[in-house]
């Protein structure tokens, strides 16, 4: 019995629009294995991306092919809208086997559907894309002329249609629960790992109404000299009476993400950190409210520098991204980017993580909001307190 996510007419016009990009960049095969793209096109969802799987997107067939591992089939069928003739699963010899590798049984596939002498997308810079997955290809479609089709379907579903962005508000009630819990856990002379421990219960049980999912990420949570970067977690050290404590956490629904970021200090923290943190607060608060539809990419990093010039502090790194739907180990989209040079044109139903975050040598402060655009402007996902969290 298969449970859908979506309306089929959705994924059908998700399809549409994929094959429109892809005759657009000269693809007539689309080569797809990064999961949230397979999620997005057909429903797909298995924690299976460990080996190889993917669909193949031809622009003279309706459907896709979904292809992968035998024991996974199932999962296809139970989670996508596809027909039977379009799930493909290989057997077992096929996995993790330096003699044969999945994609020959791919390229046995095109053969089948004439295919062989195409041109050819391929994700080359996805996670689950391998060298050895290009290699295959070229070795065996001699005939076909192969292109980098890295992030075509993501540019497709930066646009959310208004289900995902209900998604979305859903994993953001639960965020706004997350992150009270890491609130009320984290404490001078708890174990780090035991806060954090609450933090996944919190993430995982969701709400009364719906539960939520495994997030992309994670919960990324240093402590003291640890805030300094902002990529490390929990140890099993306790907290201590002066600890700066970043918490950038997230919730999910049905795959689809709301990450929150908030900073936390416990009793004597230093007035750096303070006033890095009010510098943070306001530049976020700036950016999100000059937020206009039409607006470039660019144009909403200036307003937060401009911001925060007066400061003396400096953040040399991008301010946020596209964000939504994904798996491990990312809930980024990596498409559009709040940073010096990206002209995207910011367009209602877009989603972003506006994640300001400063890191100095010996500390850092880290706020963030995620929001969707609008005809009127930015519209926050969370309500939660954008300042400081004080204990």
């Amino acid at each position: 019995m298969k449970t859908l996510n979506f309306a089929e007419n959705e994924y059908r016009e998700r399809v549409a629009k994929t094959k429109a990009a892809m005759e657009k960049a000269g693809v007539e095969v689309l080569i797809v294995t990064d999961p949230a793209n397979m999620n997005y096109l057909t429903g797909f969802d298995g924690w299976s991306f460990y080996v190889h799987q993917g669909l193949v997107v031809l622009l003279s067939q309706e459907e896709p092919i979904w292809f992968g591992r035998g024991q996974d089939g199932n999962a296809a069928r139970l989670t996508t809208w596809l027909s039977e003739e379009n799930i493909r699963a290989y057997d077992d010899t096929y996995v993790q086997n330096p003699e044969k590798h999945p994609m020959s049984y791919v390229c046995d596939i095109l053969r089948e559907k004439k295919q062989e002498n195409k041109t050819v997308g391929t994700e080359m810079d996805a996670y689950y894309y391998s060298a050895k997955c290009q290699e295959t290809f070229e070795k065996e479609l001699t005939g076909a002329k192969f292109v980098d089709a890295t992030n075509l379907v993501n540019w497709v579903r930066i646009v959310k249609s208004e289900a995902e962005i209900g998604y979305m508000k859903k994993a953001a009630v639960i965020a706004e629960k997350v992150m009270q819990v890491a609130y009320d856990s984290v404490d001078i002379g708890v174990r780090q790992c035991d806060a954090a421990a609450n933090v996944f219960h919190a993430q995982i049980s969701g709400t009364e109404e719906y539960g939520g999912d495994y997030s992309a990420i994670i919960p990324l949570m240093p402590a003291g000299i640890r805030t300094s970067t902002p990529h490390l977690s929990w140890t099993d050290e306790p907290y201590k009476d002066g600890d700066t404590v970043i918490l950038e956490l997230s919730a999910n629904y049905r795959r689809y993400h709301c990450p929150l970021a908030r900073t936390m200090i416990l009793g004597n923290a230093s007035q750096k950190v303070r006033d890095l943190g009010a510098t943070v607060a306001e530049g976020l608060t700036a950016a999100l409210e000059a937020i206009r539809p039409g607006m470039l990419c660019e144009e909403v990093e200036r307003v937060w520098a401009k911001t925060i010039a007066k400061s003396g502090f400096i953040k040399d790194s991008r301010i946020g991204y596209a964000m939504g739907l994904n798996y491990p180990p990312d809930w980024g989209e990596h498409t559009a980017s709040l940073r010096p040079g990206d002209k995207t044109e910011l367009k209602p139903g877009m989603t972003f993580h506006m994640i300001p975050g400063i890191w100095l040598d010996d500390c850092g402060v880290d706020l963030s909001e995620p929001f969707y655009v609008t005809e009127n402007g930015a519209v926050p996902f969370c309500n939660y307190e954008r300042a400081l969290l004080v204990k």
